[in-house]
């Protein structure tokens, strides 16, 4: 991967973040978040430049990184399904719809499928028990999920 940059959007809003925050500790979570919007992971190369623009080392950002599980630390697909895997998911289905995902895309926890378009990952609670099961997708929540529904967004998903 060339060196990383952040996009213009981008640049204005980690100074905005620089303005915001009384030093550059408390600056490092936006900063990052900002590197995962742009481009889905956070890379070495966006590591070492958060690095640079914070005056710290490329360790420290990478601490802080892996740290936080939130933080892609490879790049992942397209569409990025965060499964719950607590207990009110779980007794409401959430293994089913697992085993789903693995039948008809081929991943597990941590895969990303050979086409590029889907990565799973298990999370703990999303915050959501009383729609159990749920899952995100880009972010966005999934709430009462069945077989029925998570195929039918899949099928949506693939055809984009």
């Amino acid at each position: 991967m060339k060196n990383f940059e952040y996009t213009k959007e981008n640049e204005e809003k980690f100074q905005k973040h620089l303005k915001k925050y009384p030093n550059s500790n408390c600056v490092l979570l936006p900063a990052l978040w900002l590197v995962q919007e742009q481009i889905r992971w956070i890379s070495p190369e966006a590591m070492i430049y958060i690095a640079k623009r914070l005056n710290k080392s490329p360790a420290e950002v990478y601490s802080f990184a892996t740290f936080y599980t939130m933080f892609n630390l490879k790049p992942i697909g397209t569409y990025h399904i965060e499964l719950c895997k607590t207990l009110s998911c779980m007794l409401r289905g959430s293994r089913e719809l697992k085993k789903f995902i693995k039948d008809t895309i081929g991943i597990k926890p941590g895969e990303t499928s050979k086409d590029g378009k889907f990565h799973l990952s298990e999370v703990e609670c999303l915050g959501a028990c009383g729609g159990a099961p749920m899952f995100a997708l880009n972010g966005v929540y999934h709430e009462n999920q069945n077989i029925n529904s998570l195929e039918k967004l899949i099928k949506e998903c693939k055809s984009c």
